[in-house]
Formats: C-alpha cells, sequence, structure tokens
C-alpha cells in the first residue's frame, strides 16, 4: 500500500514508501482439562483447541498459564496442544491457554478453565516389631502412610491400644514410630491414626498384639 500526495499551488506531489500490510485470520482457543476435578498428586492433561474459520492453524505454540504463572508449552499439531502435570497444591485454579499465532493466524487466549484439586486419600498399615511379645519385651510398631497418588504425607500419627492414646509422633518420610514395653500380657488391638493434612486425607490401620 502507498498513499500519494497530489500537491496544491504551493506544494507539489509527493508518494509514500510502500506499506505491507498483513491480514490475519482470527482465531479461537478452547481450553479443557480431564479429569476435573482430580486429586492431588494425580496427573492431569489439559487439551487446547485452536480453529479459525478457514481450518486449524499448521503450527505455532500454546502457552498454559496459571495467573502470570506458566505452567508449561506444547506445539500444536493439528489444531491440538496438550499440556500434563501433576504439581497442583488443593483447590481451585484458574488455567489458560493462549496461543502465539503464526504469519498467517493472530495468537488468542482461551477462557480461563476452573481446575478443582481435592485431597488425596492414604492408608495407613502398622506392623509390629515382635508378635507375640512377652512381658516386659520393647515392640516397636511402626505406621507407613500411604498417598493415593504421588508424594510424601506429613502430618502426625496417633496411637492406641483400645481407645487409650499411648503418644503421638509426627511423620518422617511418611512413616512414624512408637516403642513400649508396657503393654500387661494378653491380647491387645493397637490402632494408628494419622489425622490428616493440607493435601491429605486422614486414615488408619490396627494389629492385635500378643503379649505373653
Amino acid at each position: 500500500m502507498t498513499a500519494f500526495y497530489g500537491g496544491d499551488s504551493n506544494y507539489g506531489y509527493s508518494t509514500s514508501s510502500p506499506l505491507n500490510q498483513y491480514v490475519l485470520y482470527a482465531t479461537t482457543t478452547t481450553l479443557t482439562s480431564s479429569p476435573n476435578p482430580s486429586t492431588y498428586g494425580e496427573a492431569v492433561t489439559f487439551t487446547a483447541v485452536v480453529t479459525s474459520t478457514v481450518g486449524a492453524p499448521p503450527d505455532g505454540t500454546v502457552a498454559f498459564k496459571q495467573g502470570a504463572t506458566l505452567l508449561g508449552t506444547s506445539l500444536l499439531s493439528r489444531g491440538s496442544a496438550s499440556f500434563t502435570t501433576s504439581e497442583f497444591a488443593v483447590g481451585t485454579k484458574a488455567i489458560k491457554a493462549t496461543y502465539s499465532g503464526d504469519s498467517d493466524f493472530a495468537g488468542s487466549t482461551s477462557k480461563a478453565l476452573s481446575q478443582a484439586i481435592n485431597k488425596a486419600t492414604t492408608t495407613t498399615a502398622l506392623a509390629s516389631s515382635l508378635n507375640p511379645s512377652n512381658t516386659g519385651q520393647s515392640v516397636t510398631f511402626t505406621a507407613t502412610v500411604t498417598p493415593e497418588f504421588a508424594g510424601t504425607p506429613t502430618g502426625k500419627v496417633a496411637f492406641y491400644v483400645g481407645t487409650t492414646l499411648l503418644k503421638t509422633v509426627a511423620l518422617s518420610g511418611g512413616a512414624a514410630e512408637f516403642t513400649t514395653s508396657k503393654l500387661a500380657s494378653g491380647s491387645h488391638t493397637i490402632t494408628a491414626t494419622y489425622d490428616g493434612s493440607t493435601d491429605y486425607t486422614g486414615s488408619s490401620g490396627s494389629v492385635v498384639q500378643t503379649v505373653n
């Protein structure tokens, strides 16, 4: 494109330098996720689909963001780009996908997708170091808390004999230990109860300890 000035009685004519005006096809980016809601530690896949009135763009990059934080990028393939992560904390997150555009297609950003992440369940297993034991012998009870997906649970485990609290111990590496030599002769139901945390639900496990 050029602009031409025809001049007048005081000024001569002139012509501008050429200007290349590029007209890009408008695009629309749509974002979905699976699963939604998800569970802490579970892998979530976000899929962005980019469309236009003349079909899907052949190339370009899609950026997946939580607010201003970049979660990851993926190259567009046949109008689609996916990104998988399991790094979300518990809560509801607003995720957007932004298509970068290319020489023929304009960029676009999806509407915010609300991704809900729930607490993960746990399983608590309790083991005895010596069962049966004799009166006065030391017995170590080890509670191991295993999460539904990835991660290492934190928090505390309460050890009970029947309904009587013996001791509360903080988890270390997903396990807690309690040692005692004060169990009376007989059979005792020992229970370990994990109280849960910000990311994990509570759980409990038990073992019947025989003391001769």
